[in-house]
């Protein structure tokens, strides 16, 4: 198989909060392929490391290396517990982001982005890239800025339209105020709110200026490829074409919904992308949802793809960031046929369907979780009577969002994302009474199949992914 020169044959997904991890990015990379960290809650993420002791000193041995003066100082002082937590310990809480957030809260924001693609690219020259999602907006643009300090190659976003963000990089990549439309539920017509960094806050001169990251939008359907081209405020760089297969948030369908007896939403032809029309914008593409396998590889390069995106094989592998427990018990879960992959549409508070794992003996879709929300990462903003941006949750106690004017049939099925995500890479809070957080785990189809390639195992490599996916026969 080949594929453009310096374009990835393989890019491996952007998974969830913390599965796509340094150490699995960078396996990646290493083997000539695109390894990429998310970005999500990455700025949690890194603070709770900390507070577990940081083993192995990965972390501090990154923040070393961070460019602003006095910041790794400053939040090594206020995070790092060096003899780490114990199991009935709590976390500590980063302050839930808005609109506007204090210049100590962005650089936790920045530093923890930096820390993650450094140690990534830690060791190799490969590129590396970060995949963030569109709607969760008010920390993406501290995320882009602290990726971009660490020197990282290439942006992945979806989940959204990521139309103003081309222009973002360029800005940030000379140190210079970046912005993009902030979407607010109930402003008055012709009415724009914005987000904006300002890169000037945060140093004293200015530093040279950085290497812009190539930027992929995923998407799911032609309209949105062909406006993305055409209308983005800055250059496009490709495209990742995500099916309804691809684990994590779905597009929805097109149309009216209809749905199976068991709730799931029905994809129909109206769903699928034309690659003729893809390839007639003159941007390289890869294929995800469903690829993880060596004829779907081969498929794609005979459609005129550079490649594929892979996420579930490199989720389960040994250098992701998914728990080993969860790990283990999914793989023999699936050699038995014992997983099943649900698209659930409502679990997200995004509203978008959003894939759930769900295995026998393990369902982590089951459990009662009193309502909590204080990671706020899918927290949705909305004008206030009184005019102030207010924030609310589908997820929060049903009493807190009906207050702040949702409606309540929103809330009806809506799960905890924050949190379960987090709980699935061992990072679970403890609550008072001693309660641990669920984990929520999220997957492609390709899980329920994935004993073909597995062929007896119930652990594997990086590298044994790249090898299968590249077998030509």
């Amino acid at each position: 198989m080949t594929t453009p020169a310096n374009l990835p044959l393989i890019i491996q997904g952007g998974m969830g909060v913390g599965v796509s991890d340094w150490r699995l990015a960078r396996a990646v990379s290493r083997s000539g392929h695109l390894g990429v960290v998310s970005g999500t809650a990455i700025d949690t993420i890194v603070t709770r490391r900390l507070q577990d002791g940081d083993p192995g000193g990965h972390v501090r041995r990154a923040m070393a290396h961070f460019p602003m003066p006095g910041v790794a100082a400053e939040v090594l002082d206020r995070w790092f517990r060096p003899e780490g937590r114990t199991p009935d310990m709590p976390y500590r809480l980063l302050p839930m982001y808005r609109q506007r957030v204090s210049t100590a809260r962005q650089r936790i924001t920045i530093l923890a982005a930096f820390v993650e693609v450094w140690l990534a690219k830690e060791g190799h020259r490969f590129p590396v890239g970060i995949n963030l999602l569109t709607k969760l907006q008010l920390p993406n643009l501290a995320t882009l800025y602290g990726a971009m300090l660490a020197g990282v190659d290439y942006v992945l976003m979806g989940a959204g339209i990521p139309r103003e963000i081309p222009a973002a990089l360029d800005h940030l990549a000379r140190h210079e105020r970046a912005t993009q439309r902030f979407e607010v539920q109930g402003l008055a017509p012709g009415e724009v709110e914005e987000i904006s960094l300002n890169p000037a806050d945060y140093w004293s001169t200015t530093p040279p200026p950085l290497e812009r990251p190539k930027f992929l939008a995923v998407i799911a359907s032609n309209s949105l490829a062909t406006m993305l081209a055409r209308k983005s405020s800055g250059r496009v760089d490709g495209f990742v074409i995500e099916g309804p297969t691809a684990g994590g948030h779905n597009a929805p369908p097109r149309g009216d919904p209809t749905f199976t007896a068991d709730g799931e939403p029905v994809y129909g032809e109206r769903d699928g992308v034309n690659l003729d029309k893809i390839a007639a914008l003159g941007l390289p593409f890869w294929l995800a949802g469903g690829a993880g396998r060596p004829e779907r590889v081969r498929e794609a390069v005979a459609a005129g793809a550079a490649g594929v995106q892979v996420g579930t094989l490199f989720a389960y592998c040994d250098e992701s960031g998914l728990a080993d427990a969860i790990k283990r018990s999914v793989l023999a879960r699936a050699l038995a046929g014992e997983v099943r992959v649900y698209t659930d549409a409502k679990a997200s508070p995004t509203g978008y369907p959003f894939k759930v794992v769900r295995w026998s003996g393990e369902d982590s879709a089951t459990g009662t979780r009193e309502r909590i929300c204080d990671v706020g990462g899918l927290r949705i903003a909305y004008r206030t009577p009184d005019g102030r941006i207010g924030y609310r949750c589908p997820g929060e106690p049903v009493d807190d969002y009906v207050r702040k004017g949702g409606l309540i049939e929103d809330t009806v099925g809506r799960r905890c994302l924050c949190n379960g995500l987090i709980a699935a890479i061992d990072m679970a809070q403890v609550r008072e009474n001693g309660w641990v957080e669920p984990a929520l785990v999220t997957s492609g189809d390709d899980l329920e199949t994935i004993g073909q390639f597995l062929q007896g195992r119930t652990r594997y490599s990086a590298r044994d992914v790249i090898d299968w996916l590249q077998t030509t026969s």
